[in-house]
């Protein structure tokens, strides 16, 4: 990837996010001319520059909201690459304020498209979740809506080069709004934690793996497609459980931590997936990756790589389901709390 990245001029919206910090770090090691850290949040981006201060030469940071597409045709001048990550995420926060979800999540990311063409982008990639699945909540919609506004981007571009595609994936541990730091807090705080259902199963991936998902698909993008990462499948009333004893131990806590039941959120599934009935049939799958067509227009899988025709639906596998021993190996590799 360093022939792809070096000296390039890179714009990551949502910046100052968790997927937006990691990636940054690691496209720092891909030496590109600057990184362009677009968000709105100003403490935030003070406290990153503080944190990155070595890369000082490397950074810009612009306050703006994808929801500006005048701000965002500027801060996309000589941009190369876009990774698109800015969005509202929290399930109940767009469930009650659902406009506002679709302003930021539908527009904003027309928006970018929009500026990204104006601008000769070569490259926008867009930052999805599982939740676009069946989605049974504004949050779930609006991303669905974006990803086909990637999609269909491709194809009413005209004579423009710029290459649009979108990534999916699960819950990333210990994002910020995630529920791991939740569980943390509520530890320190309560000595219990509110847990919506045990045997709710959730796609989840460490921070690395979501950055590396990020960048193999941008370089495998040739317009269009939704790459989404086969994820092990975590049960919430283990990682309930994992956090317990990790925070116990690491703070030396002798008190009993309690877990309350308290049902599911509005808008919320016990299961999530990963492609529809649909989509398998215009899927390839490789031993890390589904690989998602478009709908229409050229549909041709990329010839980087040898496709195999995804056979059926991927639906939540038990066995899938990762030990709690390897759930404790990802926390303290990753640093998780």
């Amino acid at each position: 990837m360093s022939s792809m990245y070096k000296g390039k001029k890179i714009l990551i919206t949502g910046g100052t996010g968790t997927i937006g910090q990691n990636l940054t770090r690691r496209l720092l090691q891909e030496e590109p001319e600057v990184i362009r850290i677009f968000s709105r949040d100003e403490y935030k981006q003070f406290e990153m520059a503080q944190d990155l201060s070595g890369y000082s030469s490397k950074l810009r940071f612009l306050i703006g909201d994808v929801r500006d597409q005048q701000r965002l045709i500027r801060a996309m001048e000589g941009i190369d690459y876009v990774f698109h990550c800015a969005a509202m995420k929290h399930v109940p926060a767009c469930e009650y304020n659902p406009f506002e979800a679709v302003q930021t999540n539908v527009m904003g990311t027309q928006h970018v498209i929009q500026a990204a063409l104006e601008n000769r982008v070569m490259k926008v990639l867009f930052t999805s979740t599982d939740k676009a699945i069946s989605p049974t909540n504004t949050y779930g919609a609006t991303k669905l809506t974006a990803e086909r506004l990637i999609s269909a981007a491709e194809f009413h571009k005209g004579s423009k080069s710029t290459i649009f595609s979108s990534v999916r994936f699960g819950n990333v541990m210990g994002s910020r709004g995630s529920v791991i730091p939740l569980f943390k807090k509520q530890i320190l705080e309560q000595r219990k934690i509110t847990l919506t259902d045990p045997n709710m199963l959730r796609y989840m991936m460490t921070p690395g793996q979501a950055i590396e998902l990020i960048l193999k698909a941008n370089k495998l993008a040739a317009g269009g497609e939704v790459f989404v990462l086969k994820m092990p499948l975590v049960r919430m009333g283990d990682l309930a459980e994992v956090v317990i004893e990790e925070i116990k131990s690491t703070y030396d806590i002798t008190e009993y931590i309690s877990i309350e039941e308290i049902g599911l959120r509005p808008g919320e599934k016990r299961f999530e997936e990963l492609l529809t009935d649909d989509e398998v049939r215009v899927a390839r799958e490789t031993d890390d990756m589904f690989i998602i067509l478009p709908q229409f227009g050229n549909a041709n899988p990329p010839n980087t790589l040898s496709f195999i025709s995804c056979s059926e639906k991927p639906y939540p596998d038990e066995n899938q389901v990762i030990t709690k021993s390897k759930m404790k190996k990802w926390f303290s590799y990753n640093s998780i709390l």
